[in-house]
């Protein structure tokens, strides 16, 4: 075995812990843990996974809400060498049984009141809420000794979303992550003084990685929420215990829409960052227009990249809102056509990327890998258009954009048009089969108040050019996402062709 280089993702926390051992490195509840804590409950734990017979590279499932002990458990497989496997927390049958089964998990972490969800026949071990817990057990386990994890190790097993197919299992290891904590301190301008606080759920790469665990390698004190409750994320910042928070649109869109966001003290927020999916424009001016001294931050990526790609900086939104921003750190970035040639700036084209942060392919999956990883670069499956000065725009998901009439058409601008409308709180537009137009741009709105479709069609076709302008608009009470708030168009599309 090749000498260990502390390039591990275990090793982000070994290193605060002895920096700064005596600071307070998480709260969860009514507990908290200093770096030396928490590093010692690292080792404890790791130990006691490799007490259940696994074996270095085993894949470990993680289903679980947000808790310490999920920290905990991730960065205990980290350190025994384990593949840790994270689960969205609201899959159930057919879903939840592929993911474990595909990639192989041999024991499942799980929150009891989720364990029966589970295959028959899966070993359990529970995070938390039990006398037989992993949490519980920690203080009767002794410290793991043994070898370290090599950079060049899988560390996890990050599944994506799959809202067009089933999801595929990308490949991260140590090095990879570890480069991507550097890129997202550097253009997040992450720092050990940063209060944030992080509750969207941590089996998603952009919590977990773009900043709990960027934070805790900076030695920050970081609040681990069980869901981003707006009472409880209000009742933070007037205390002044959170400074730094997460979100993605539909998130800051639910915040803005508060009652009482007009008039909570919400001044100590100092940085705000968005990603996971597009935020509209009009959106994002009605909170800078609200909290005019909070840094807003877009960050943008995928799980094959670790996640953060791209970052929008606080002082770069003038005249480029819609913007994305330029590469993070270790990420090399193209705009290419169909022939995998690259497009002149200004021109809408496939965004592809080279970088050490980059997954080393998809689990089990050699036919997906090829398909993704050709001449050298990874294809996102993302339309964006780039231009002279470095900054890329997303345009769509490349199977998101609309052929109406043999034009195709970005259903963000179309979004973008609708968000000006105030009788709009949510969008999401789509194209659905037509005779005439091929795809008929629709609109899949939640209203806000009373509004009608005829009211809505007019005001997109005072903003949009006409063939981008919706064909129809359909009410709901709500659109279906999954839990990083990313709205989910194929079931949108399969409800209503």
């Amino acid at each position: 075995m090749t000498p260990g280089h502390g390039s591990t993702v275990d090793g982000v926390l070994r290193r605060s812990a002895r920096r700064t051992p005596a600071r307070v490195a998480v709260e969860y509840g009514e507990r908290s843990w200093t770096y030396e804590e928490l590093d010692d409950a690292v080792s404890r734990a790791a130990r006691l996974l490799l007490d259940q017979g696994l074996d270095r590279g085993d894949r470990v499932g993680a289903y679980g809400h947000n808790s310490d002990a999920y920290l905990i458990a991730f960065l205990a497989c980290a350190r025994a060498g384990l593949v840790h496997v994270p689960v969205n927390q609201n899959l159930t049958g057919d879903d939840l049984a592929y993911i474990l089964g595909q990639s192989g998990s041999t024991l499942v972490l799980a929150d009891p009141v989720l364990a029966g969800r589970l295959p028959e026949g899966v070993r359990t071990l529970p995070l938390r809420d039990s006398d037989d817990s992993l949490l519980t057990r920690l203080a009767v386990t002794d410290p793991y000794d043994g070898p370290e994890a090599r950079s060049e190790d899988l560390v996890q097993l990050l599944y994506t979303s799959g809202t067009t197919a089933l999801p595929k299992g990308a490949m991260m290891t140590h090095r990879a992550l570890v480069h991507e904590y550097l890129s997202a301190i550097t253009a997040c301008d992450l720092s050990a003084g940063d209060r944030p606080v992080h509750s969207l759920p941590l089996y998603h790469s952009a919590q977990m990685h773009v900043f709990l665990l960027p934070y805790l390698a900076v030695g920050a004190t970081n609040i681990i929420l069980d869901a981003p409750d707006g009472d409880r994320l209000f009742d933070l910042i007037e205390q002044g215990r959170a400074d730094s928070l997460f979100a993605p649109p539909t998130v800051w869109i639910g915040l803005a829409n508060r009652p009482d966001f007009a008039t909570r003290d919400l001044g100590g927020l100092r940085k705000a960052y968005y990603g996971a999916s597009i935020m509209p424009v009009p959106v994002l001016e009605r909170l800078r227009e609200r909290l005019p001294k909070l840094a807003f931050y877009n960050c943008f990526g995928q799980s094959e990249i670790g996640p953060l790609a791209t970052v929008l900086a606080p002082d770069e939104h003038k005249g480029r809102m819609d913007s994305c921003g330029r590469t993070v750190l270790f990420v090399d970035a193209r705009v290419v056509d169909e022939d995998g040639k690259d497009v002149p700036d200004g021109t809408p084209g496939e965004i592809v990327y080279r970088s050490p942060q980059l997954c080393e392919g998809y689990w089990d999956k050699p036919e997906e890998t090829e398909a993704a990883f050709r001449d050298g670069w990874f294809h996102s499956g993302d339309l964006a258009v780039r231009d002279a000065h470095g900054y890329f725009t997303i345009v769509d998901r490349v199977k998101d954009v609309i052929n109406s009439g043999g034009v195709l058409v970005a259903s963000r601008q179309v979004e973008d048009a609708l968000y000006t409308h105030e009788g709009v709180a949510e969008v999401a537009v789509i194209g659905l089969p037509d005779e005439r137009w091929i795809e008929a741009v629709t609109a899949v709105v939640v209203p806000r108040g009373e509004v009608t479709e005829a009211e809505l069609l007019d005001h997109a076709r005072e903003k949009l050019a006409h063939f981008k302008a919706p064909k129809r608009v359909l009410f709901v009470d709500e659109l279906p996402r999954n839990a990083s708030g990313k709205i989910l168009k194929r079931q949108l599309r399969d409800r209503f062709s």
